[in-house]
């Protein structure tokens, strides 16, 4: 057998009935017993149409009585397994002295009655009615093995076969069995009907009795057989079929308790050949047996894990780690390793080799944390998940010394510059704006203060200020920092919006100042979410205890495109920041974006007297710094002229110092290492061309979206004259 194949008609709830007709007829009543799903889908396919209980006077509607295979099916069903088990019963009888016409009387009667209940109530009332019938006919003469099978055929046919197979079976099995004994002797009456009729009537049922005891039995009765097995296959070259088709769970549909060694077992054949491993796998994904998957799938995705030998790997491990539609007792430890994964693909993707190493250290104090979360915690997979994120650890410790060592090998010069995204508050970059930092901290502190409104020019730092606030404003004044765009403003009623919202206050407050807020649910909100809302606001501030909670709102015009849209109510939203100001002084609200309020007439109507922070340009002084020294023993160094020279064409502005002192730092990175670590003003020359080309998007926003025609005609005319023209 190769590695790929898959043994036939074994993982599947739909395989192929035997060729032969005999055989045949036992795999149906070995479905019909412990796979009712295969005996279902099997009578699909020899007739979309039939129901799986179908009565055989359904064969002469629409001419189904002209399709060969399902005439094949019943004469094995009503010819074929009533005379097997009339030759078994006889047998038996014959053995215990019956005399013989009395048995062929039992056989033929078995037959032509299984015929007669097929007709009238379907074929699941067969077979119960016809080894009853059969075995109480032999066991103590026609008279009672008649009146036996019509009323326990014709019962169980009618009420609906297999679905109350159980209480008739019980019922009419004991009270047979009764006159059994009274009509044949207490020996043949009640031994053969009440062990045929209440052990057939039980077997072809599926009520909850049977559910219950007979997978139980067989489960225990079937412990050696699974670890005899599991051994086998263990031992076997590994060129030979596996023996797991064997096992209990999959030939028995009804087995609910859980089978120990299964999951060992699924991941030996799975190491064996992985084809035949998955195939096991997505079988039993759909079966009582779960968390044997669960468990096997687990230890499969851990070794995924496990085996990621660099810092790549562990990149593109996220890949791989799709959480399961299965709900798995290890999903925290996988949404962990997967945002990790996830950071480090993040972190080798960075432009700079200096960003690379930022990114990649706060990814080691993540594993910190990890290690340190798995030591202590009494989780059962915390023991196989641990070694794993201490080898990761390693992995990314030698990555950033490879970094190190090929920064100074090749003389690099670390490019700190973030270009195009705001700089955040885990990153060293973030330089000056302490005069608005203070202004900000007196308003906050200033209980009659009313509520700020942050204005500047797009690129001007707006973010990457509220990014950093929590190291810039007192521990007393704790900054909830809400992004308006993305999952708030895209939420599609009020529950989510303020869900989204509460969400972003409680992850800011964490990330700034290592503050857990309380919770606040999603279902909790949908009753009522204004109320609701205000009430875990209630909570919120009883947490701050006496801090002042600065919840600062970016882009608020996102906000106003979407009550302009109508999605949201306008009093509903803007009422909740006016009831906000006015009715709870521990908070204080700050709206940041590039336009004024009186460009936002709704706005200004609902936040009176809005105190204006301008944020515009950096000063010479901040700008230098960012020039010259924008991280600590920053390896490039200015001529003054140089460094002038990056002044005099930005004028200061915090995104384009960025975008030509990163071009210049790559300038340098490509000369030779005589020179490299000194800027001279004709590297600065030569370097302008590029950020008029990589900077075309903030350049096109300026022309298209932040000036009217006038402007934009004053703008061409004075470029139209040259640098340092006088006009």
């Amino acid at each position: 057998m190769k590695l790929t194949s898959l043994p036939a008609n074994v993982y599947t709830n739909s395989p192929l009935q035997h060729p032969n007709i005999f055989l045949g007829s036992l795999q149906l009543l070995f479905w019909l017993v412990f796979r009712p799903t295969a005996w279902k889908n099997h009578i699909q396919r020899l007739d979309p149409s039939l129901d799986q209980n179908f009565p055989l006077w359904e064969l002469f509607r629409r001419q189904r009585w002209k399709k060969q295979q399902l005439w094949r099916f019943v004469f094995q069903v009503l010819i074929l397994l009533p005379m097997f088990y009339s030759l078994v019963t006889g047998a038996i009888s014959l053995s215990l002295g019956t005399p013989w016409l009395r048995v062929l009387y039992s056989v033929v009667f078995g037959v032509v009655y299984s015929v007669a209940v097929g007709m009238a109530g379907g074929v699941y009332g067969v077979a119960y009615s016809v080894v009853a019938s059969v075995a109480v006919g032999a066991a103590y003469g026609m008279v009672v093995g008649v009146v036996y099978g019509v009323v326990v055929g014709v019962a169980v046919g009618v009420a609906g076969g297999v679905e109350r197979g159980v209480a008739y079976g019980v019922v009419f099995g004991v009270t047979f069995g009764v006159a059994g004994g009274a009509a044949g002797g207490v020996m043949y009456g009640v031994v053969f009907s009440m062990a045929f009729g209440v052990a057939f009537g039980v077997a072809f049922g599926t009520g909850s009795l049977v559910n219950w005891w007979r997978p139980t039995i067989m489960a225990v009765l079937l412990i050696p057989w699974h670890a005899l097995l599991c051994h086998i296959d263990a031992q076997k070259v590994k060129s030979l079929s596996s023996l797991l088709p064997k096992h209990l769970v999959f030939w028995d549909e009804w087995q609910y308790l859980p089978i120990w060694g299964l999951d060992k077992h699924l991941l030996l054949v799975f190491d064996r050949n992985p084809a035949e491993g998955q195939a096991a796998l997505n079988y039993l994904s759909t079966t009582r047996q779960r968390w044997a998957v669960q468990a096997a799938q687990i230890e499969l995705d851990a070794r995924q894990l496990e085996q990621c030998a660099d810092a790549s790997a562990v990149g593109q491990i996220q890949q791989m780690l799709m959480m399961s539609e299965l709900a798995s007792p290890a999903d925290t430890m996988f949404r962990s390793f997967n945002s990790i994964s996830v950071d480090v693909d993040v972190a080798l993707h960075q432009s700079s080799v200096y960003n690379q190493r930022l990114a990649l250290a706060v990814v080691n104090d993540r594993l910190n944390n990890l290690i340190r979360e798995l030591t202590i915690s009494s989780d059962k997979y915390a023991v196989r998940f641990r070694p794993i994120s201490q080898r990761w650890q390693n992995i990314i410790d030698l990555h950033l010394q490879d970094l190190i060592k090929e920064s100074e090998l090749r003389q690099e010069i670390d490019s700190p510059y973030i270009i195009g995204v705001p700089v955040t508050n885990r990153q060293q970059l973030f330089v000056g704006r302490t005069d608005i930092s203070e202004r900000l901290e007196k308003l906050l502190l200033d209980r009659r203060s009313p509520p700020l409104l942050l204005y500047g020019q797009r690129r001007t730092g707006k973010t990457s200020l509220l990014n950093n606030l929590g190291r810039l404003l007192p521990t007393s004044i704790i900054p909830l920092f809400v992004d308006l765009q993305g999952s708030i403003s895209s939420a599609k009623d009020h529950t989510g919006f303020l869900y989204n919202l509460a969400k972003g206050m409680i992850s800011s407050a964490q990330r700034q100042r290592n503050l857990k807020l309380p919770s606040l649910s999603y279902e909790t909100l949908a009753t009522d979410p204004f109320t609701r809302f205000d009430e875990w606001l209630d909570t919120l501030e009883t947490s701050l205890a006496g801090s002042t909670a600065f919840l600062a709102l970016d882009e608020f015009e996102v906000l106003d495109r979407v009550l302009n849209e109508g999605r949201f109510n306008e009093n509903d939203v803007l009422g909740l920041l006016r009831n906000l100001i006015q009715h709870r002084p521990t908070f204080k609200v700050l709206l940041a974006g590039s336009h004024t309020l009186n460009e936002f007439q709704r706005w200004s109507s609902y936040l009176i007297n809005a105190q204006v922070i301008h944020i515009g340009y950096l000063k010479e002084a901040e700008a230098r710094q960012l020039i010259e020294q924008p991280i600590e023993n920053f390896a490039l160094r200015y001529q003054p002229p140089a460094s002038q020279r990056v002044l005099d064409v930005t004028r200061g502005h915090p995104f384009l110092v960025q975008l030509l002192c990163a071009e210049i730092v790559a300038l340098k990175n490509n000369q030779d290492p005589s020179i490299r670590r000194l800027a001279t003003l004709a590297d600065v020359e030569a370097a302008i061309p590029e950020p008029l080309a990589h900077g075309s998007m903030f350049f096109s926003d300026i022309e298209r979206n932040q000036l009217d025609a006038i402007s934009l005609a004053v703008l061409r005319y004075c470029a139209q004259q040259g640098e340092g023209a006088i006009i």
